[in-house]
């Protein structure tokens, strides 16, 4: 009945275009930066409370190959990997748990259903064909629905009109190369992309035990994006993502962090088709279909596995956003379908249908508020609604004052339902869905110029009904059960500064104080401290980029006992530089010196980072 109405729905909305709002797209292209994750709605980044662009001109800067590379400079955000170069990558937002970021590609969920806790691995994300990052913390469930209690983080791959190609190598007998090649037109476009990255890789389990073994890591990316305008009212746009990843990686054998020769394999397919057309009352409708299909298996250890899930979602929604008026409006509902295969070699089923809806007013010159509200249904558990409210006003002299308020909520997973790996064996009973409740108030100042800038936020995110796997005394049972509630206090501050042409001075802090509520105890793998500071220089022919980021002790859990005590892993300061020479106007030589002090360090307590390495290139942009 649910996918019926919106179908009728839909075919309402085709059947209703007129000619008068070809204008929305046009009058949106005019804003310089948008932030459309934010608030579902076509937002300059500066009316977007905690919200963060990473731009191509930034991702290209570093240098960086993968996603956790360059998202562990953002305040805010904790990155702990189980080593490199393929172990599995998480990503906390505010001190939430990873399984609370909400991770998107080209608008496509891609938290993987098969997953127990249901969370993102982004160990072999390569930004290879990503032209921009938008990062959005606090709790978003009105906007997005669940798993985004922490936050989002969405990527948009790049319509190329052009070629471009990347060859890198380096330490640890690296090999980096990636290549795409497209045509834009006003009608349509096109674009093809590849990329490849294969090492020796280090020892992953590298602590004071001495472990030597060298764990590799093949990963391969593909894509394929198109658009292609019907008429003046009309418009159609697909991507398709194709990514699969083969690390060698450590085990616990012996109820310890050894060498082992266990290897993962993750294979993983993303697409999208949409149909964009301008109707009455100039409202932008979006029709779209979404799949997302994960496979993962281990091999060689103690505890070999092999899972697949898949995720459909049919979306529809209709937008006015014109920058020229006082008010826009966006309002669309989803029907999710989720499959996933759990230990036993059996498989299951979920789904939602949801409603939202979201409004922007500015009721005075300087004052922009927003509004969002959700109803989520999902087929598990009652449903669930959720809100959230942010303003923003401008108090001259380039100042402005931000705030938001916002609730966020999470599904069991279907492992967690099911009562995957439970003894005794049986579903779960009683559970209920986590809820989240936080709000940000912060400034920030911008120079009439552009050249100088500076942000300073703090917030507060409490989490109750936490699911977590727990060992009851009392009748020896393994269950998922509602037992934690959370909370996260911080501070996430920024600042930049344009010296003279060609540099720039950058920096970042945040200070993080997370807790469960119910034992006083800190939050596992979540730094109080974190900071980073850069330089960035630009010359004719040359440039040059030096960071240094730190992060201070966090508790984690001792890798070399059998009950995983809480432990403190030592904080760290780490170096890198990159730069390029312009051999001509399209090809670049570039350079990465990563760790140039050689520290020995680790984000996950037991497995080890790179040394200091060394890796040169070659740039094409065509």
């Amino acid at each position: 009945m649910k996918r019926l109405l919106l179908s009728t729905a839909t075919l309402a909305v085709l059947s209703a275009v007129t000619p008068a709002a070809a204008e929305t797209t046009d009058a949106a292209a005019d804003v310089d930066e948008v932030v459309v994750t934010a608030t579902r709605l076509a937002t300059p980044v500066e009316l977007a409370p905690g919200a963060r662009v990473i731009d191509e001109v930034e991702i290209e800067r570093s240098g960086a190959v993968f996603a956790a590379d360059l998202l562990d400079t953002v305040p805010g955000l904790s990155v702990f990997e189980n080593g490199a170069y393929g172990g599995v990558a998480s990503v906390r937002m505010r001190g939430a748990s990873a399984d609370k970021t909400l991770v998107l590609v080209d608008g496509v969920p891609q938290n993987d259903p098969s997953q127990p806790a249901g969370s993102f691995d982004f160990a072999a994300f390569d930004l290879g064909d990503v032209s921009r990052i938008e990062i959005l913390s606090g709790p978003q469930g009105s906007l997005w629905g669940s798993d985004a209690i922490g936050g989002v983080i969405s990527f948009t791959t790049r319509e190329l009109d052009g070629a471009r190609a990347d060859l890198e190598v380096g330490s640890y007998d690296t090999v980096h190369v990636s290549a795409a090649a497209g045509r834009s037109t006003e009608r349509w476009a096109l674009a093809v992309n590849a990329a490849s990255f294969t090492t020796d890789g280090i020892s992953k389990a590298d602590a004071a035990d001495g472990n030597t073994e060298r764990d590799g890591l093949v990963s391969r990316t593909a894509g394929l994006k198109g658009r292609f305008t019907v008429n003046e009212k009309v418009r159609l746009d697909a991507a398709l993502r194709y990514a699969r990843a083969e690390a060698d990686i450590d085990g616990y054998p012996v109820f310890s962090l050894e060498d082992t020769p266990e290897t993962s394999d993750s294979e993983s397919w993303s697409g999208l088709v949409r149909a964009v057309v301008d109707g009455p009352l100039d409202f932008q409708h979006q029709l779209s279909f979404n799949r997302y299909t994960m496979d993962r298996a281990s091999e060689g250890g103690a505890f070999p596995y092999a899972y697949s899930a898949d995720r459909d979602l049919w979306r529809w929604t209709a937008e006015r956003a014109r920058p020229d008026e006082r008010w826009a409006a966006t309002f669309g509902v989803e029907q999710e379908d989720v499959r996933a295969d759990l230990s036993d070699g059996s498989s299951a089923e979920q789904g939602a249908f949801s409603a939202f809806g979201v409004v922007r007013v500015k009721p005075v010159e300087r004052l922009t508020v927003t509004g969002s509200l959700r109803r989520d249904d999902p087929e598990t558990i009652k449903a669930v609604v959720t809100g959230r409210a942010s303003a923003t006003l401008d108090l001259g002299w380039g100042v402005s004052l931000q705030g938001s308020w916002g609730q966020g909520f999470k599904t069991p997973t279907i492992s967690e339902a099911m009562c995957d790996f439970c003894s005794p064996p049986g579903p779960s009973l009683g559970l209920k869905p986590e809820r989240a409740e936080g709000w940000d108030v912060g400034l920030a100042w911008r120079s009439a110029d552009g050249r100088f800038d500076a942000s300073v936020t703090g917030y507060r995110l409490a989490v109750r009904d936490q699911i977590d796997f727990f060992f009851d005394l009392s009748d020896f049972s393994f269950r998922y059960r509602n037992i934690d509630r959370t909370q996260t206090r911080g501070l996430e501050a920024e600042a930049s500064a344009e010296l003279f042409a060609g540099l720039t001075l950058r920096a970042a802090y945040a200070y993080t104080d997370a807790e469960d509520a119910t034992t006083g105890e800190r939050l596992l793998r979540v730094p109080e401290h974190q900071g980073s500071v850069g330089v960035d220089w630009t010359g004719d022919r040359a440039r040059a980029s030096l960071t240094v980021r730190g992060e201070s002790e966090q508790m984690d859990a001792d890798p070399t006992g059998t009950v995983f005590t809480p432990v403190p892993r030592d904080g760290f300061v780490v170096a890198d530089l990159t730069g390029g020479w312009k051999l001509t106007d399209k090809v670049e030589a570039t350079v990465r010196l990563m760790n140039l002090s050689d520290q020995r360090w680790q984000q996950t307590l037991g497995y080890g980072e790179p040394g200091r390495s060394a890796y040169v290139g070659l740039r094409l942009r065509y």
